[in-house]
């Protein structure tokens, strides 16, 4: 359970990043901006590593021998384009305002990690709602948290908190090959 907790919050930082940058824009109702954006990114971080794991057992049968080398893939992957995407400028700055169907594309695009990671859950024995459940709570508390911030200091934040999320999956994939 302990590498729930870890993955969780390693793919809230993604929607945390985000998240600052949104509540940096000065929005004029920034509390139901908190709520929105915690919503939407929480969702869709505790929704797709659900479709991520029953793809994943689907194909258990196919790749069970290799099962371990798929997940340390995909994990330092997604760390690797995490800490990428801390390096360069983030997609909020052109975003001039910020409406449902922002928050909704923002939303499926952070969590297409969560996806990928979803596979990596089936090597764990944990329950694969509660997981997710854990996911989709931890992302909506960073969220907040994030919009928060942006909103009280800039965007300051955003590359660190992007930087630290792809660190944490990179350790998770090195930790799930070693055993």
């Amino acid at each position: 359970m302990f590498e729930v907790f870890v993955l969780a919050i390693a793919l809230s930082m993604d929607a945390f990043a985000v998240s600052i940058g949104l509540g940096s824009k000065k929005v004029v109702n920034a509390e139901k901006l908190f709520l929105k954006a915690a919503a939407y990114f929480g969702f869709f971080q505790g929704f797709m590593p659900i479709l991520g794991y029953y793809s994943g057992k689907g194909l258990s049968s196919w790749i069970e021998d290799y099962a371990p080398w798929i997940a340390f893939i995909l994990l330092l992957f997604i760390g690797g384009k995490m800490i990428y995407e801390s390096l360069s400028e983030g997609i909020e700055e052109d975003i001039a305002k910020v409406t449902h169907r922002v928050l909704l594309v923002l939303a499926i695009a952070t969590s297409i990690d969560a996806m990928a990671a979803g596979y990596a859950i089936t090597l764990l024995e944990v329950d694969i709602l509660l997981a997710c459940l854990i996911i989709g709570i931890t992302t909506f508390a960073f969220s907040w948290i994030g919009v928060n911030i942006g909103e009280k200091s800039g965007v300051w934040l955003e590359s660190k908190a992007e930087l630290f999320g792809g660190l944490v999956l990179i350790a998770i994939a090195f930790k799930m090959l070693l055993g």
